[in-house]
């Protein structure tokens, strides 16, 4: 059957039919179901809704709560990572320090002894030209004869800079 016959057979029937309402009908079938109406429900009032939101507002705070103890057990969880990871780094670095020192003090006691076994005037001429403040630890780790013979050889601006550094080293109370 055309669309034109289905309009015509609903025209005669006494409706008017629209294009898209027009619904084919096979000989021998079932005709088509009404599509069925849809009914407007009341609307909820005030009150409802109200009580609504009240009877799932401890269950969404206390969801809420549990989300954020989850986030702040992450949260805890990751900086104990970081405390683990930073003392770690803390015990390397100090065991480096410890081997540093060693080190150091085995290298100091050999210039010092490099220095003790020097003739005096040759001592004087290499400890002006090195750092001051090395110089002064090295004339306060020898002996404190071979030391005055040294700073007797040196210049005199140069000693004297040495043997102030070397007060200051020696005083128990920082002067500041």
């Amino acid at each position: 059957m055309s669309l034109l016959a289905a309009a015509a057979i609903v025209a005669l029937a006494g409706g008017t039919a629209r294009a898209d309402e027009v619904r084919q009908v096979l000989p021998g079938g079932q005709a088509p179901a009404q599509p069925a109406q849809l009914t407007r429900e009341k609307a909820p009032d005030e009150s409802e809704i109200q009580r609504f939101c009240s009877n799932i507002a401890d269950a969404a705070r206390d969801r809420r709560y549990a989300l954020q103890a989850e986030e702040l057990k992450q949260l805890q969880a990751g900086i104990d990572e970081r405390m683990k990871a930073l003392e770690a780094k803390r015990v390397e670095y100090e065991e480096w320090l410890k081997r540093r020192e060693v080190f150091l003090a085995r290298a100091e006691d050999s210039v010092v002894k490099i220095y003790a076994g020097m003739k005096p005037d040759a001592a004087a001429e290499r400890l002006a030209m090195v750092n001051a403040e090395l110089a002064a630890a090295i004339l306060m780790k020898l002996d404190a004869r071979k030391a005055g013979v040294i700073l007797n050889e040196m210049d005199q601006k140069a000693a004297a800079t040495l043997t102030g550094i070397m007060a200051s080293a020696a005083r128990r109370v920082d002067p500041s």
